[in-house]
């Protein structure tokens, strides 16, 4: 039986979705800040001009 056909155990499910979540905190972050970036930016560029 290869690691492959092993079943997954309940706390590797657990850690599983737990690292997607975290991932998925961290892009929703870095999307933010880029949003952020381009408006203060924009608001920059517009405000002085």
């Amino acid at each position: 039986m290869s690691s492959l056909d092993m079943p997954i155990s309940e706390e590797h499910r657990r850690r599983r979705g737990r690292n997607y979540a975290l991932a998925g905190v961290l892009l929703a972050l870095v999307a933010l800040f880029f949003v952020i970036t381009i408006v203060k930016f924009q608001g920059l560029r517009w405000g002085q001009w």
